[in-house]
C-alpha cells in the first residue's frame, strides 16, 4: 500500500511539473498589455512612492515563481495607473540578471484591490 501511494505521488508530481512549464527571463508571462480597458490610464503621480516600489518588487517575485531564471528587483522607473474596482498598474521595472549583473527593463501589469488584499500579476515581460 505504501509503494502504491508513493508511486501515485511521484506520478502526480511529474504531471504537475510538465503541466506548468518554467519560463526564461526573456519570455512573457500571462496576457500581455491589452487585458484591461484602454481608457483611463494616467501616469503614476509619484513613481518613488513606497507602495509603488513595493508593488514592483512583488511583481518580480511573482514572476520568478513561474520563471526559469533569476533576476533581482532594482526599482520601478515609470508607470501608469487605471482606476477600476481596485487599481490596474502598468509598471516599467529595472531588474538585474543575478548571474551576469546586467540591468534590464521589464514590463509588468498588476491588478490590486487593497480593501480585499487582492493582488494579481496579469503579465510580465522583457521590455523591447
Amino acid at each position: 500500500m505504501r509503494t502504491c501511494t508513493f508511486l501515485l505521488l511521484v506520478v502526480a508530481t511529474a504531471i504537475y511539473a510538465t503541466g506548468t512549464p518554467a519560463r526564461g527571463c526573456g519570455e512573457s508571462y500571462g496576457e500581455s498589455y491589452g487585458t484591461s480597458i484602454e481608457d483611463g490610464w494616467e501616469p503614476i503621480p509619484d513613481i518613488n512612492d513606497q507602495h509603488i516600489q513595493e508593488l514592483g518588487g512583488w511583481a518580480v517575485s511573482e514572476f520568478l515563481k513561474h520563471a526559469n531564471c533569476l533576476i533581482k528587483f532594482s526599482k520601478v522607473v515609470s508607470g501608469k495607473q487605471q482606476i477600476v474596482s481596485g487599481m490596474n498598474y502598468r509598471l516599467v521595472i529595472d531588474a538585474s540578471d543575478v548571474g551576469s549583473g546586467k540591468l534590464g527593463k521589464y514590463n509588468a501589469e498588476v491588478y490590486e484591490q487593497e480593501w480585499t488584499k487582492t493582488r494579481k500579476l496579469i503579465s510580465f515581460s522583457k521590455a523591447e
